[in-house]
């Protein structure tokens, strides 16, 4: 698995997990302490969050960074 494919996997988990919670992009950003675009790329697999931004969405989640991670199960 490559990079691309791994921030890809990210970024669906994340924007799943927020579905899941009836967050909108902008007060997931507001919850962790993040810019609303970052995200967005994040989410679309533009970007390679580090595990900084990682934990504070996992806090934002109240889930923890182990949990996101884990992205054996998203389907591309």
């Amino acid at each position: 698995m490559t990079s691309k494919d791994i921030n890809k996997k990210i970024g669906t988990k994340i924007k799943l997990e927020r579905i899941k919670r009836k967050l909108s992009q902008e007060k997931l950003a507001e919850l962790a302490d993040l810019n609303k675009n970052s995200i967005g790329f994040i989410e679309r697999g533009e970007s390679s969050p580090t595990a900084e931004t990682l934990a504070k969405i996992a806090d934002a989640f109240n889930i923890t960074f182990s949990e996101l991670a884990d992205v054996s199960k998203v389907e591309l």
